[in-house]
């Protein structure tokens, strides 16, 4: 039976149940008002209703007679202010005639009591409809959201819900949870309601008599999944890619690099139908992509060495873990085997490199639970549990409860000195006391987010973590490492940011997401499976070049992204493209960018004294667990540094262009080399006219060269996969 009354045993007003869930509606408890750490005009709420007791308290005892008036209850301050009756400074948030006002006047009517028992809570939220398709722009439909208690009942809760949109100018909902269409696209509207949020998918496709689906051979589950959600939306996917574009960007998003020229050649002028799938697997099988995936993991894990440091980032403790996440990589460790070993370590910092995750993944002189338990959960789960230390996630499930019984899995995280200085043993105590709750500090044993029951009294807290965390049922795991893996691949994760998982940032493509991560934990946990089934789709192998339809479109993946390339793989792209003899210092000699770490937080200027590229191009900082500190964005000073900065100017000096005039027989082969080591490609006939006129007459002055190649490797075409 469903009702928009009470939970049927309640035989008068709930407090929790009635009384707060307006307050709720009406923005009382949020952040900007009352909710806010120190409230607003001297009354505080918990943000969004978390501590109710509190609440009830603030609220009838705090101030005895001030805010509820027993005798007169239609002049309680509550109500006047609330009515705009009286000077507010939020202003009106409903009027005497509404449902909203009538519930707290019979509430105080009624005693203005707490709840004598405990009430039945609300367990989960529904909307309704949970999809919408809208065939036109300007469309209206209304929504309802109901929840369930843990008595069983159901109630409509539409007129105590907060609505939102993740994108308006596709779709806007309104405060009554009506939604409308306004462009074509998709997107989600949410409602959130006591500490639940749940999301119904809006399409919105207006008539388009032209449209007719093109359609294109599949690969693999990943072209079924994309190319439905493409259909369904009316976009078309762009051509393929050809050779030289495929080419180029499976070395850069393998390798690191471009090819050389050789490979090139030898790929281009094979004619087998499959060499795309062999090339894939021979790059696969290369030590280019061993050394590439090791730097993608030690900068998420913040790994970075230097002289002694308090905080045990020595650089031989660095060396030490890289090498040990290197060798994993090569042997195709499987990444669950890989997690679990990092999560269960003990043992020196110089000499075990996996206990390194905890002296590298937070950079602090003492280790703090709170703050690790934080990145933790960011990387491995995606999900900034951080969020809910003082209150519930605002838009996720996760309660303080959640946060804190996470928090106690490393309250007993020890680093005792060892034989020297800058060495740590890592240990974990068993007997270590639990945190306790930030509200009414009682002890939280440890509980994994979102579990039931805490771990077993006398297990070791960190082999239980990692056995629920690389378990096979555990999806947040599987689905968090298989986003950041195909967000590598297209410039973007099916969700966005890639370290922010929550029920109010949905995915674009929630079937595919769940395939991948489902095929990832069938492999057996196996990276280059994973990249293997991305890599050979036909989505992968897209051309960026947009068609009639689908320029706009940066959400669905009907055609390839242009990507800036990351500052450690541009500036291995120019060694490789010139042959520049660049070497960084305290690395052995052949040490590419991308494995080169900092050796303090906040280390970006480079290896090499007053070195500024790496810094320019936004190498992660390492300072924060947040993907977010790698940037991708262009700006003008990489544009002046790529024009007259150091870097490029050695490397067009560095002695290739010699060599190709000595070697070559002829200005046209120089030019034909430049372009195939620069953009994996070879000139067409306009621009090698134009390079001809360059060059003129004296085939064998070196400057002509020069100029044709820093021109390549300042072009969009080269700084850029694509």
């Amino acid at each position: 039976m469903i009702s928009t009354d009470l939970p049927a045993q309640q035989k008068q007003l709930s407090f929790a149940n009635d009384v707060m869930p307006v307050f709720f509606r009406a923005g009382c408890n949020q952040g900007t008002c009352h909710g806010s750490s120190r409230g607003k005009d001297g009354f505080v709420l918990s943000l969004f209703g978390f501590d109710k007791q509190g609440d009830y308290f603030r609220l009838t005892e705090e101030i005895v007679g001030r805010r509820i008036n027993m005798a007169v209850p239609e002049e309680s301050l509550l109500l006047l202010k609330a009515t705009g009756a009286v000077a507010h400074t939020g202003g009106q948030r409903f009027k005497k005639d509404s449902s909203y006002y009538q519930t707290l006047l019979t509430w105080i009517e009624q005693g203005a009591k707490n709840d004598r028992e405990q009430v039945a809570v609300p367990v989960d939220i529904t909307i309704d409809p949970p999809q919408l398709q809208f065939d036109g722009i300007e469309k209206n439909t209304p929504t309802k959201v109901t929840a369930r208690y843990s008595d069983g009942s159901i109630r409509d809760v539409t007129n105590l819900a907060l609505f939102f949109s993740n994108n308006n100018n596709t779709a806007s909902i309104s405060n009554d949870g009506v939604v409308s269409s306004h462009a074509k696209g998709d997107t989600y509207v949410f409602a959130r309601f006591d500490r639940f949020t749940v999301g119904s998918e809006v399409i919105v496709l207006p008539q388009d008599a032209e449209y007719k689906w093109s359609g294109m051979d599949l690969v693999n589950y990943i072209d079924e999944l994309v190319f439905d959600r493409l259909e369904q939306l009316q976009l078309n996917p762009s051509q393929l890619s050809n050779d030289s574009e495929f080419i180029r960007r499976i070395y850069l998003d393998l390798t690191g690099a471009p090819p050389s020229v050789d490979q090139y050649r030898q790929f281009v002028e094979n004619d087998s139908p499959n060499k795309r799938a062999v090339l894939i697997d021979e790059l696969l099988a290369s030590e280019d992509f061993t050394d590439l995936w090791t730097g993608l993991w030690a900068e998420s894990v913040r790994l970075m060495g230097g002289g002694y440091t308090p905080v045990a980032t020595d650089l031989k403790a660095a060396e030490s873990y890289y090498q040990w996440i290197h060798d994993q990589i090569e042997a195709n460790r499987p990444v669950n085997e890989f997690v679990y070993e990092q999560v269960t370590a003990s043992g020196s910092n110089l000499t075990d490199g996996p206990t390194n995750l905890y002296t590298m993944l937070v950079h602090n002189v003492r280790f703090e639970p709170k703050n690790f338990a934080a990145d933790f959960s960011q990387l491995f789960l995606g999900v900034q549990i951080q969020c809910a230390e003082c209150h519930n996630h605002p838009f996720d499930r996760w309660t303080m409860d959640d946060y804190y019984g996470f928090v106690s899995f490393f309250t007993g995280i020890t680093r005792k000195a060892g034989a020297e200085p800058r060495e740590f043993y890592i240990y974990n105590k068993r007997n270590a006391p639990p945190v306790r709750h930030l509200v009414d500090g009682r002890e939280m044993p440890a509980t994994v987010i979102g579990g039931e029951a805490p771990i077993k009294e006398g297990l070791d807290s960190r082999i239980a973590l990692a056995e629920w965390l690389t378990g096979r049922d555990n999806t947040l795991f599987s689905r968090n490492y298989t986003n950041r893996v195909w967000a590598h691949f297209f410039h973007r994760g099916l969700v966005e940011p890639v370290d922010d998982m929550r029920v109010s940032n949905p995915p674009t493509n929630g079937p595919l997401l769940d395939a991948l991560s489902g095929n990832f934990v069938k492999s057996g946990y196996d990276l280059r499976a994973l990249i293997r089934d991305i890599c050979n789709s036909r989505t992968y192998q897209l051309s960026a070049t947009p068609n009639a339809g689908n320029e706009a479109d940066d959400r669905q993946f009907s055609r390839s992204r242009l990507r800036r390339l990351r500052s450690d793989v541009l500036l291995d792209s120019i060694i490789k493209a010139t042959e520049w003899d660049r070497n960084f210092r305290d690395f052995p000699k052949g040490t590419k960018a991308i494995e080169f770490y900092p050796r303090t937080p906040g280390d970006t200027a480079g290896p090499l004294w007053r070195d500024d590229f790496l810094k320019l191009f936004g190498r992660s900082s390492r300072n924060t667990i947040c993907a977010c500190e790698t940037k991708s964005e262009a700006t003008l000073s990489q544009t002046l540094h790529m024009a007259v900065g150091n870097n490029v100017q050695q490397a067009v000096l560095s002695g290739l262009i010699p060599r190709l005039i000595e070697e070559k027989d002829s200005p046209e082969e120089i030019v034909e080399e430049l372009f195939i080591r620069c953009l994996s490609r070879t000139p067409t006939a306009n621009e090698m006219a134009s390079m001809k006129g360059l060059i003129g007459e004296d085939h064998d002055q070196r400057e002509p060269y020069e100029d044709i190649l820093w021109a390549l490797i300042n072009s969009t075409e080269f700084m850029t996969n694509h």
